[in-house]
């Protein structure tokens, strides 16, 4: 686990979108993916579409081609290997459906307003990160602050020179929000690259397990699994989030002010 060397004030958190804040189990993603492939005669399992979640999505779409079934799908149908044309070319045929998708994934996550009630309430600024291009964000951050929910700066992964695992987004909401050092800051996220983003942008990491991509479940869906599904479930997708280096790992938002407490703590 990567340390963070000097301890500051926890004076901004900055969330992901998709799999922490909103639709649980992070579904718009999976289904447009697997739509803009099929529209080319590949098929994707969604295990194989929420694999590279995280990324930029033409990073992701570069990420499954990668896949040797994906690749040997598109050679047997296409008699070539893909390049980056193919990929752009998917990407171009995900956008839309992706628009589409995200408006119908826009509800909030338990626990969410009162988590961030609490930071308010301790002076901490709210920040957002996504792999989503701003115009796919756009609604979907229209649709959140509908519910209660308006972080007080958002950045997409089409207004950096690189998505996650880059830090750029995170330093975009640090410059915008006016909160340095990184020692200040908690990276919130559901997926690898978001923790491997905070990682390389010097912040402390959370991985958020019970509403994200790695269980990827509805909240109907995941409370009708036994306790024994539940923790098997939660403990393969902590383990590989602390592989990952996350400094703590949480079910839900709900443990996240206890966390905030401690980091303030080693300040003192």
């Amino acid at each position: 686990m990567k340390e963070i060397m000097k301890p500051e004030t926890i004076k901004l958190v900055i969330f992901d979108w998709a799999g922490t804040t909103i639709d649980h189990g992070c579904f718009a993603p999976i289904s447009a993916f697997i739509k803009a492939f099929k529209a080319c005669g590949v098929d994707l399992t969604p295990q194989q579409a929420r694999g590279p979640m995280g990324l930029h999505k033409q990073d992701h779409i570069r990420s499954l081609f990668q896949l040797d079934e994906i690749a040997a799908q598109w050679k047997s149908l296409h008699q070539r290997d893909w390049t980056e044309a193919d990929v752009k070319h998917i990407y171009e045929t995900f956008m839309p459906l992706q628009i589409e998708e995200a408006k119908l994934f826009t509800d909030l996550v338990p626990d969410l307003c009162e988590t961030i009630s609490i930071l308010r309430d301790q002076g901490i600024k709210i920040g957002s990160t996504t792999g989503y291009p701003r115009i796919v964000a756009d609604p979907v951050l229209e649709a959140a602050r509908a519910q209660g929910y308006a972080p007080d700066f958002s950045m997409c992964a089409d207004e950096v020179p690189a998505g996650r695992p880059a830090p750029w987004m995170i330093y975009r909401n640090m410059e915008a929000l006016g909160v340095f050092p990184p020692s200040a800051v908690v990276k919130v996220g559901d997926t690898v690259p978001d923790i491997e983003a905070g990682l390389n942008a010097g912040t402390w990491t959370v991985g958020l397990t019970q509403t994200g991509s790695e269980v990827g479940l509805t909240v109907a869906e995941f409370a009708a699994l036994s306790d024994e599904q539940k923790a098997d479930r939660l403990a393969i997708a902590e383990t590989k989030l602390k592989n990952a280096g996350a400094h703590f790992v949480i079910p839900t938002l709900q443990g996240l002010p206890d966390i905030i407490e401690q980091l303030n703590a080693k300040e003192n």
